[in-house]
């Protein structure tokens, strides 16, 4: 049997879900399809219950800084509260019942499964064929890429989702990866009392990031007391006796607890059926237009199109892929001024290109970066106040290309600076703007007056 609906949306993560519950509530016929949490990574495994634990981490590290500023604390980490929140305030234990009572609360129809395209406008789920009249949208997102490495399968190893669900520490943790996932639980962990050890087979951490960003989170991780062995390809990983051995191509090794794998995400297209609808199945990410458009009468939005795996990033290209299938108008997708923010502490945001981005696009590039201590508010707060504003500038057009804002605030000092490369907002005028004083994004005002 084949029943007829407007829209069929395959993958209810937040781009999915948006889309879905948006088409619903405008009054079409929606089926939305997701076999794990409706909602997805974040709320479940990712940007929520992650930063509850940083948050609590942070408080740590803040208690710790008591005697540089204001007498003495004693610290006690208790782990406890903090699997509690994540269960009660941020996951309801991993149960989905909220989102999908409130997407068909919105008149949507819920199905538990995994879709599969079988041909232009048909998604069959647990034997029901449904044919969309306007169109399918995928938001199917990424999962963990787990490298063959020799020994790895069959391991009790984490992946971000068992870290999160944890409710006892280990005592000693192995980071497989040096990225933003990595590091910021490396960092919340260690603050806890793991012994915690970063492998990255580069010669640096965060590597899509300003070579100073990199720097910064190397050296204020390690004042945490996590180690790092870069440069060093984990060869064979070994286990038993309750840890992991970990063989390093520097002829090294790391004996760890528990050992999480955090070296990036990939799409999983291949069981989608994209070739029945003239997808590359094997492609790495679903390509689509400036409207969303990935084919005739298909849409996809969120980290399967690989414009990066953000929550912000996801909503942004639902919106874009709403208005189009409404037929109403609105910009198309601009990813000029994309906002990215590592929550280590200090929080390292950054928008746009780095330096050797905008070199490597040849553009005539003039540079300036201010340190956080050396401004006002970076003096006045002293303990933890590791940072600093970087600036790249089109130095024909005079305006930003991309900024890095690294401190105690550096995702909310990210805010102007993504207006600014958005906007192309002139040199000059950010020169003559006035910043509040004493605050953390005074320094880009700093930045601003060694930018030639």
């Amino acid at each position: 049997m084949v029943r007829q609906v407007d829209v069929v949306v395959v993958g209810l993560g937040v781009g999915g879900e948006e889309v879905a519950g948006k088409l619903a509530e405008a009054g079409l016929s929606v089926v939305g399809i997701e076999h794990n949490l409706v909602g997805g990574e974040c709320p479940y495994w990712g940007c929520v219950p992650s930063k509850m634990m940083i948050r609590a981490a942070n408080a740590l590290a803040e208690a710790r800084r008591v005697e540089l500023l204001a007498g003495q604390a004693r610290v006690e980490p208790d782990w406890a509260p903090v699997a509690r929140r994540i269960r009660e305030e941020a996951t309801d234990t991993w149960d989905d019942t909220v989102a999908v009572d409130r997407f068909t609360g919105k008149g949507g129809h819920f199905v538990r499964g995994y879709g599969t395209l079988t041909g232009p406008g048909r998604v069959e789920v647990g034997g029901e064929v449904y044919e969309a009249r306007r169109g399918i949208v995928l938001g199917t997102g990424t999962s963990a890429v787990i490298p063959p490495i020799e020994g790895l399968a069959g391991t009790p190893y984490w992946t971000n989702r068992e870290a999160i669900e944890v409710e006892e520490l280990p005592t000693s943790l192995a980071v497989l990866g040096g990225g933003a996932i990595g590091l910021e639980l490396a960092q919340a962990f260690a603050r806890f009392g793991v012994r915690v050890t970063v492998i990255e087979s580069l010669d640096h951490v965060l590597a899509m990031a300003e070579p100073e960003a990199s720097e910064l989170a190397a050296t204020v991780l390690a004042r945490d007391g996590v180690e790092f062995r870069t440069g060093a390809r984990a060869e064979r990983v070994g286990y038993g006796g309750g840890e992991f051995t970990v063989h390093l191509s520097t002829g090294s090794l790391v004996v760890a607890e528990k050992l999480l794998v955090a070296i990036g995400r990939r799409a999983q297209l291949g069981d989608l059926g994209l070739d029945s609808v003239g997808l590359d199945s094997d492609a790495e990410h679903i390509e689509v237009d400036d409207r969303m458009r990935a084919g005739d009468g298909v849409w996809a939005v969120g980290d399967v199109t690989g414009r990066g795996e953000f929550t912000h990033m996801a909503m942004y290209q639902a919106g874009i892929a709403i208005r189009d299938i409404l037929g109403q108008e609105g910009p198309p997708a601009d990813y000029r001024a994309v906002p990215r923010v590592t929550f280590t502490d200090p929080e390292i945001g950054a928008v746009g290109l780095t330096e050797a981005q905008a070199r490597e696009r040849g553009l005539r590039v003039s540079t300036a970066l201010a340190q956080v201590p050396s401004s006002a508010r970076g003096w006045i707060h002293k303990a933890g106040n590791d940072g600093f504003v970087k600036l790249v500038a089109d130095a024909d057009r005079g305006v930003l290309v991309g900024a890095t804002s690294a401190g105690p605030a550096g995702g909310e000092v990210l805010a102007p600076l993504t207006l600014a490369v958005h906007a192309a907002v002139p040199v000059e005028t950010l020169r003559s703007t006035i910043y509040a004083y004493p605050t953390f994004h005074r320094a880009i005002e700093d930045s601003l007056r060694d930018l030639r």
